[in-house]
């Protein structure tokens, strides 16, 4: 479990009432989710199998999605070339097995796109809502739609019935937007490299589909969301490339009709020489290497080296995120710098004490256990962070440092008090 994921288990496991008022002060634009896995985790509280069980059936949904849309557009052959092919992309496989959104937001939006090829106008415009208020970035959808859909009466009816259900969601969250993406910096060259890449496949595989109407639905639903995301992103940095992993729907609807047309052998030893890779990545992706840390791992390094009455330190103060999906371990911890809990104050985190208290509350303590950042990372600028960083060096000595995924657990005793 990586922190994002531990985000959603400890707000899906707030009651109700502390929920909406969570979502009043910050992260509005996963509220949908959050109140989704609350359900989950009312009818079933079956730790990781809980938390990213929705996920592989929202994955399990959208090829599905893929397929029939491919099989209204290119055929049976196609259907299942292109389902296939959306399921064993990378980035469609991280976010199967991560307890989050995406794999239900592309889910929602995939399936509304064969609503809209169906003309089922009500439909339509529900299933695309409900992806909406999942993430409010699938509402980049309707532009990717409008190519095949503008000309009807019963599409234009429908986008403004989401852009309508959509506002109050878009009211809230864009007052929250500093604080809920203030840590984005605009695309990086990776970024834009990776685009260049998808829009190459992407028009390769346009030149050889057959039928205008797939190229219609398919390149706009490919290109669009992401590039008008990272355009955007010049000015105010919002892109992430999971907010629209519904894009590589597209790409799968093209290859899946190329395919489905290809003659000799050489597009099949294309794709088995691509599958190699393909399957590397894939096992990687089942790693805890393969994200940014690991708040299990740590949780268990904390519980190994803790003593009753051990006060905990977190370095930066976000970190509390690494403990609070385990409160059998955080609760057995003297929470130093902490003044109102994250229940307590509406907020993710918590909120701390003043600097002075900060470095009070740390020269009574005996032990310390700190979690901090990797080493290298940028250091937070504000007071408290600056009290903590000051205060432990010079009142105690540091005992041992255990490093574990995208995290180090630093022991910390007055003088003479390590042994």
């Amino acid at each position: 479990m990586w922190r994002d994921e531990s985000t959603t288990w400890q707000v899906a496991h707030r009651p109700l009432s502390g929920l909406a008022g969570l979502l009043g002060q910050v992260d509005a634009v996963h509220g949908l989710y959050y109140l989704l896995m609350h359900g989950v985790f009312g009818l079933w509280d079956g730790g990781l199998w809980a938390l990213r069980l929705p996920s592989v059936a929202g994955t399990a949904l959208a090829a599905a999605g893929v397929a029939a849309v491919a099989h209204r557009l290119a055929g049976e052959r196609a259907a299942l070339i292109a389902g296939s092919a959306y399921a064993v992309l990378p980035p469609v496989q991280m976010y199967a097995q991560e307890g989050r959104s995406y794999a239900l937001v592309a889910a929602a939006v995939v399936w509304a796109t064969y609503l809209m090829l169906r003309e089922r106008w009500a439909a339509y415009a529900a299933v695309l809502l409900a992806g909406c208020w999942l993430h409010e970035f699938a509402a980049l959808a309707l532009l990717a739609h409008a190519p095949a859909g503008w000309r009807s009466r019963g599409w234009r009816w429908s986008a403004a019935a989401v852009a309508a259900g959509l506002l109050p969601l878009a009211l809230v969250s864009a007052r929250q937007a500093q604080a809920q993406l203030g840590w984005l910096g605009r695309p990086s060259w990776q970024d834009w490299a990776a685009y260049g890449v998808l829009a190459c496949a992407v028009l390769l595989l346009a030149r050889g589909a057959a039928g205008r109407d797939l190229v219609r639905v398919a390149v706009p639903l490919a290109l669009l969301p992401p590039g008008l995301l990272m355009a955007v992103s010049l000015v105010h940095p919002w892109y992430v490339d999971r907010y629209v992993l519904y894009a590589l729907a597209g790409l799968a609807l093209l290859a899946g009709a190329r395919l489905a047309r290809a003659r000799g052998w050489w597009p099949w030893l294309l794709v088995a020489a691509l599958l190699v890779p393909f399957g590397w990545w894939s096992a990687w992706l089942r790693t805890p290497e393969s994200r940014k840390d690991d708040v299990l791992a740590v949780a268990a390094a904390v519980r190994e080296r803790a003593r009753p009455g051990d006060a905990v330190l977190f370095m930066p103060s976000r970190r509390r995120e690494w403990l609070l999906s385990s409160p059998e371990v955080y609760e057995g911890l003297r929470d130093v710098a902490l003044d109102r809990s994250p229940a307590a104050s509406r907020s993710l985190h918590g909120t701390e004490l003043p600097p002075e208290r900060v470095r009070e509350a740390l020269l009574s303590s005996p032990r310390v256990i700190a979690l901090l950042d990797p080493a290298g990372q940028p250091l937070d600028p504000y007071p408290q962070e600056a009290a903590k960083r000051d205060t432990l060096p010079a009142a105690f000595e540091r005992c041992s440092v255990t490093r574990v995924r995208g995290a180090r657990i630093a022991v910390y005793a007055r003088p003479g008090g390590c042994g």
